[in-house]
């Protein structure tokens, strides 16, 4: 693969290691601090084969068709909502993700930020840096022994499960998969009744459309008066004026929101929330994942799935490819063909091959719901005739060769 031809573009602050480890392999990167709206990046994307990204860039289906030579979309963090996949699929994008890399700094976040509610601490630090001495228990708990509800039992919701019960709480959890209890957490038959036991409700689902506005003024309705509520999972699972409604009525006692249905693109916007000014109430940019050991594991992860899916073809833990795991080309040219899921795909890509007596050392196939991958190594110098003849084959989405 000639190198020079790789265009990485790297979006919102992503970590420099990022880039570091792209150039190293002697592709030309590009970087912006902020998101580009639709518009501009249907003009930077032309010639880009790598698009890197986080939680605000939208890369639409009108993005991708301005997008020429793309290759591969890196989500540098844990969700892929803003990105059209199926969009992506039709036209041979490989997306990956971060679902890992930022887990525990969420989760140390979530538990931080517990403690700093059931105490009261935020509103008192406020009061003495404007010099009011308010010492007082008050109305001020330990966490041991509290009920902890976690609405989403995946990566995090799970480690903050463990964490949680190591400090003493009480675990509970609710989550439409079925998800096997760590320790002693106990799985509830339904969100009401989570709602209805928990004295802390923390929200850690993902961002499928189904999840909008999960939380709102009933849901707030069923929970304990006097509880404390979390949300540091999507914006839009929250009604944020519900929100507001019980906590000025006293039926919640604390919140932490670290995201917001709509978010500024860049540092240099003016934020602005109904949730300002409310007591005992911590609001955050967006930085529950924000640590440097986290965007350090997200940087070397993502990039190092992307550079080996462009050099050598794995799609593991990709989010719409077929999963493959290969082994490094060795005396061989190695054949990319990505096609929509239908019969007679293979055969007819060995048939071309054997009509031209090219000899395979090496074929590996995966297929999902909608596409197949397959990978064939060759063993001699290969003809364009038979390199276009497979292009050609009914059914391919995308084809590329290896060298």
């Amino acid at each position: 693969m000639n190198t020079k031809k790789i265009n990485v573009l790297l979006l919102e602050n992503i970590h420099p290691d990022a880039a570091r480890i792209y150039e190293d392999e002697g592709i030309i990167v590009r970087t912006a601090a902020g998101s580009f709206d639709e518009e501009e990046l249907c003009k930077q994307i032309k010639d880009v084969a790598v698009l890197g990204i986080r939680s605000k860039t939208q890369v639409s289906e009108k993005v991708l068709d301005c997008a020429e030579h793309l290759l591969a979309i890196g989500a540098y963090c844990i969700g892929t909502n803003q990105i059209d996949v199926e969009a992506c699929s039709k036209r041979g994008v490989i997306v990956f993700n971060a679902p890992y890399s930022n887990t525990r700094s969420v989760v140390e976040l979530v538990l931080g930020e517990i403690i700093m509610l059931i105490r009261g601490v935020f509103d008192r630090s406020a009061k003495l840096h404007q010099g009011i001495w308010d010492k007082s228990a008050s109305g001020t708990f330990e966490i041991r022994g509290k009920k902890l509800g976690i609405i989403g039992y995946g990566n995090i919701g799970a480690q903050l499960s463990v964490v949680a019960e190591a400090v003493g709480m009480k675990v509970y959890y609710y989550d439409l998969d079925e998800k096997l209890a760590l320790g002693n957490a106990r799985k509830c038959d339904s969100m009401e009744n989570l709602l209805a036991k928990a004295d802390i409700v923390t929200v850690h689902v993902d961002g499928r459309p189904e999840n909008r506005g999960l939380i709102g003024a009933d849901q707030f309705g069923l929970m304990k008066r006097g509880s404390v509520f979390l949300n540091l999972s999507r914006g839009f699972v929250v009604d944020i004026d519900a929100l507001v409604e019980n906590i000025k009525n006293g039926n919640i006692r604390g919140a932490a929101v670290d995201v917001f249905p709509y978010e500024p693109k860049h540092n240099y916007e003016r934020f602005r929330s109904v949730l300002q000014q409310l007591p005992n109430v911590i609001i955050t940019p967006h930085i529950g994942g924000s640590t440097e050991e986290a965007q350090q594991n997200i940087a070397e992860f993502v990039t190092g799935k992307i550079i080996d899916f462009v050099y050598n073809g794995g799609t593991a833990l990709s989010v719409n490819f077929p999963n493959l795991q290969l082994p490094e080309i060795r005396n061989a040219h190695r054949l990319i063909h990505l096609h929509l899921n239908v019969p007679g795909i293979l055969a007819k890509v060995n048939n071309i091959l054997a009509a031209h007596s090219i000899n395979i050392v090496g074929q590996y196939l995966k297929t999902n719901e909608h596409i197949g991958y397959v990978i064939t190594d060759i063993s001699r110098e290969y003809d364009n005739v038979v390199m276009t003849e497979i292009k050609n084959i009914p059914g391919t989405i995308h084809f590329r060769i290896l060298y």
